[in-house]
């Protein structure tokens, strides 16, 4: 164990709030290991870099010397989270949450010990939980509390309907961590309301409440909203090299700070002097390599990361980008927008038939890739670099 002063330091790096703070003092003070719980419900098949801010944080915490409970809800993914939606989620079916699963499994170990992981299912004990059980547990909470989730409270104002089930899963949530015995939960900013409940339900059973660690939602490529697959904006974890390098050398200046907090190993102190140099005049593509080489380095190995920056290197010096280029923002209807249509849009050709005859010739590229397909369609959300011939050049964010 370092430090407790080292250790809260280090816990607290890129957290939004530690409730209570002065709990996870007096346990981090007691020197026993703790049992840090952070739960995936497994509602696609691959990890992407927004779910390895937690995985961090779980990585950070074995560092100092505690265990990782990786809980999957192969039980809750069939209700769905309701967590931040406006309607209610489609439940996955058992045959899609049990190969999402298997993936998962594979894949966490890119950032998680192995040594220090335990890997959990809550269909473990819900399964095993009678219809007079999950009544019992249903009494421990009111709909009044429940109505009080900012999104719950949203639709039930525009008389949007809420699925009974829904209500079910932040205390089924809450339960996993009474089933663990859980000393820290970890979770996203919009996951509070159900960590809450998880030390309200552990109180009850007469355990000691969960410490409840929110860490922000990462910011996806286009710099405005959080990671997703759905909105095109998220680079995964399982992605080829090249493209992983090239999506995060598209990220902003301002955005990369971000990243380098919540995704990179280094220390602080490296990171602000980075950004001391920056501010002094040094090139922040120099330091946004050094993050994409980390990463790519970590998901691939660090030959690859290596080899993807050289690639990388390689294609802007002979497309030679430019460092100052127009930044346009599109619409996209009905969220996607036609190759096409965003290159006259964005007054790299004066029309579609221009823009079609241009990638026809293979003088079209999208982040340094050629462009082959003139019915390629871009989702709104995305934030790339275009290029027409030699010369033209621009940063397009379609919203």
């Amino acid at each position: 164990m370092t430090r407790d002063s080292d250790a809260l330091a280090l816990i607290q790096r890129g957290a939004e709030e530690i409730l209570p703070l002065a709990d996870l003092e007096e346990r981090l003070a007691a020197g026993r290991p703790l049992r840090i719980k952070a739960g995936f419900d497994p509602t696609a098949p691959d990890l992407h870099l927004g779910h390895t801010v937690l995985l961090n944080k779980l990585r950070q915490f074995q560092d100092l010397g505690h265990e990782a409970l990786f809980l999957i809800g192969d039980f809750t993914g069939m209700i769905g989270d309701p967590s931040g939606k406006s309607a209610t989620r489609k439940a996955l079916s058992e045959e899609e949450v049990r190969a999402n699963a298997r993936t998962y499994e594979q894949q966490i170990y890119k950032v998680l010990d192995p040594e220090r992981t335990r890997v959990v299912f809550n269909s473990t004990w819900m399964n095993a939980m009678s219809a007079a059980d999950m009544v019992r547990l249903a009494a421990q909470h009111t709909v009044a509390r429940m109505l009080e989730r900012d999104d719950f409270h949203q639709r039930y104002q525009r008389r949007q309907p809420i699925a009974i089930h829904e209500f079910l899963y932040p205390l089924v949530q809450g339960y996993d961590s009474v089933a663990l015995e859980a000393d820290v939960e970890l979770g996203g900013t919009d996951q509070k309301f159900n960590l809450l409940v998880g030390r309200q339900l552990q109180d009850n059973a007469g355990q000691a409440p969960q410490v409840v660690l929110t860490m922000p939602l990462l910011v996806g490529l286009d710099g405005v909203q959080k990671m997703s697959k759905s909105l095109g904006n998220y680079v995964g974890i399982t992605e080829p090299p090249d493209d992983m390098f090239g999506k995060l050398m598209s990220i902003s200046d301002e955005l990369m700070w971000r990243y380098l907090e919540l995704l990179s190993f280094e220390p602080l102190a490296t990171i602000e002097r980075w950004h001391r140099e920056v501010n002094e005049g040094a090139n922040p593509m120099d330091v946004k390599m050094r993050l994409a080489s980390e990463l790519v380095g970590r998901f691939h190995g660090e030959e690859a990361g290596h080899k993807a920056q050289q690639t990388f290197l390689a294609r802007f010096r002979q497309g030679a980008m430019p460092e100052d280029m127009p930044e346009v923002e599109l619409p996209a209807p009905d969220g996607r927008l036609r190759i096409t249509n965003l290159l006259k849009a964005a007054g790299l050709t004066p029309s579609t038939s221009e823009a079609m005859r241009m990638i026809r010739q293979g003088a079209v590229r999208i982040d340094g890739d050629r462009v082959s397909d003139a019915a390629l369609e871009m989702a709104a959300g995305s934030r790339h670099v275009y290029q027409v011939g030699k010369r033209r050049f621009a940063r397009v964010r379609l919203v």
